[in-house]
């Protein structure tokens, strides 16, 4: 069970951080995917994505 002072506490840093918890709720959604519903189709398509986005990254 979570006291009230956590809930307000992980409120606030939800409310403080919202770009944060963007990031890892779509970080969370694409692994979740990746794991547990792509196919051999969508994996080789991600593996492209992977690679353009290294490109892009390291070009920057």
């Amino acid at each position: 069970m979570v006291t009230d002072a956590r809930k307000r506490a992980n409120n606030k840093w939800d409310k403080n951080n919202k770009e944060r918890l963007l990031y890892l709720n779509k970080r969370s959604t694409a692994k979740n995917f990746i794991l547990k519903l792509a196919t051999e189709e969508d994996l080789k398509s991600i593996e492209k994505y992977v690679i353009e986005r290294k490109k892009l990254l390291k070009s920057c």
